[in-house]
């Protein structure tokens, strides 16, 4: 059983999605990491560990790496997990406020894939797992900005996919939909909804509010992200996610977009 033990890093492992799967994994005999900004350097959580890491800071990326790779001598398994949600118009969402989202979002995974991949090289081997959103795949009113930057990290991982394949290095993409976590009370907004855009916008607020009712237990995607990782194949993107959410996926890609477009500001409005 020991050669099946992985040493995983899972950043945003203090919360939600990301300590669902720290539990999940170290649940299966894994070591596992994960990462909190307010960690006071390397804390014992249950049958885990939580350590220092802001992914908005090169330096705190490779201290924390550097820090697993000692008292490890490797790691096996990468799970980009941290991120932040927006909401608000496009109009209404300055140009500060999108680039702290993307400076998480997509620069955040950048870095710790930059900090990992030296000693995945060295060890001919490694997994890296990227939690994308099912919001990559079409451009959600009032979320616009979020879609963009899950569908920047699903090009990114895309492309990272190929380069790395020859070192024996696999890349995968994750797209949940709507889980039972508290990014709804995380969410970035602009300082100023303007009149223009608030009667839409707060008619879009109330039905993703109400649209909790289809979340589901983050440990369903935690179980996903075990299976990836006992896979010696995956895929190259898995999809969880159900109901409309799911279905809206195979209707872009049929549908005619000015239909689709239409579909998605009934659903809205």
């Amino acid at each position: 059983m020991a050669e099946f033990v992985k040493v995983v890093l899972v950043t945003g492992g203090s919360s939600g999605l990301g300590k669902s799967i720290c539990e999940r994994l170290s649940a299966l005999g894994h070591k596992v990491y994960g990462t909190s900004r307010k960690a006071n350097g390397v804390e014992p959580v249950g049958s885990h560990h939580l350590l220092a890491m802001d992914v908005t800071d090169a330096h705190s990326v490779q201290t924390a790496v550097d820090e697993v790779l000692r008292r490890e001598g490797r790691i096996d398994v990468v799970v980009n997990n941290a991120g932040l949600g927006i909401q608000g118009a496009v109009e209404d969402i300055t140009p500060e406020l999108a680039q702290r989202l993307f400076d998480t979002n997509v620069l955040g995974p950048h870095r710790v894939c930059r900090a990992v991949l030296p000693a995945m090289r060295s060890q001919q081997r490694g997994l890296i797992i990227n939690i994308s959103s099912i919001a990559a795949n079409f451009g959600l009113p009032y979320r616009g900005f979020y879609s963009a930057s899950k569908a920047a990290l699903d090009r990114l991982s895309e492309a990272l996919s190929t380069e790395v394949d020859r070192f024996g290095i696999t890349v995968v993409t994750v797209q949940p939909g709507e889980f039972n976590t508290n990014i709804a009370t995380a969410r970035l907004r602009p300082e100023v909804i303007s009149e223009a855009h608030r009667p839409g916008y707060e008619k879009a607020m109330a039905v993703l509010g109400g649209s909790m009712h289809y979340s589901r237990d983050p440990d369903e995607l935690a179980r996903v992200v075990a299976r990836i990782i006992a896979s010696p194949k995956p895929a190259t993107v898995y999809r969880v996610a159900q109901g409309v959410q799911k279905m809206s996926v195979l209707l872009k890609k049929v549908l005619p977009g000015r239909l689709f477009e239409r579909m998605v500001r009934k659903h809205y409005e």
